[in-house]
């Protein structure tokens, strides 16, 4: 199968990703949290970084769990600090627990976080593979960012809309091309 340039075909877990998750719209609040807590741990790192150690992730945060996540302490932000499986930077833990209770009052906000999404989506695909950033990825962003969640640039947004389905950015040469 001929797949997008950035899968790396030798890691399962990429291919995986990348034939049966990635680009699929997906409105599952569950999901949504936790696509975004891992987008917010990729800045300035690779997806296959982050993909590699997403069971692990998920272990440590409770399952994305988001009522147990909002609680965290400092006992578990140590805890998280020290687990070798992990990417291990204290501002992105900090910032995936502020994240989370921001994330649980726009769930309450708008019914959903998925309904706060379509609320900039309007239920709209983007078709486009050519970009990085977008005006759908500015807007969102710059709306979390004066919420008061961190690690939500713009290309992080972009790229969280791509795995959740919002924006459909499989490359030319790959099987999984399609236009509108």
């Amino acid at each position: 199968m001929n797949r997008c340039s950035w899968c790396n075909n030798n890691n399962p877990i990429y291919v995986d990703y990348h034939d049966h998750e990635w680009g699929i719209p997906n409105h599952d609040d569950k999901y949504l949290y936790e696509m975004l807590i891992l987008e917010s741990f990729q800045a300035g790192l690779s997806w296959e970084c982050v993909l590699n150690k997403r069971e692990s992730f998920k272990k440590a945060y409770d399952n994305f769990d988001i009522n147990k996540v909002i609680k965290y302490d400092d006992n578990k932000i140590n805890e998280l600090l020290s687990n070798k499986n992990l990417i291990r930077n204290k501002l992105k833990i900090k910032a995936s627990i502020k994240n989370s209770i921001i994330f649980k009052s726009i769930q309450k906000e708008y019914g959903s976080f998925d309904n706060y999404l379509r609320h900039y989506t309007k239920d709209k695909i983007i078709y486009e593979n050519d970009k990085i950033t977008n005006e759908l990825s500015d807007n969102i962003s710059n709306d979390l960012y004066k919420r008061g969640m961190r690690f939500v640039g713009s290309t992080i947004i972009y790229s969280y809309l791509q795995a959740i389905g919002v924006i459909y950015s499989h490359t030319n040469e790959c099987d999984m091309y399609k236009e509108k």
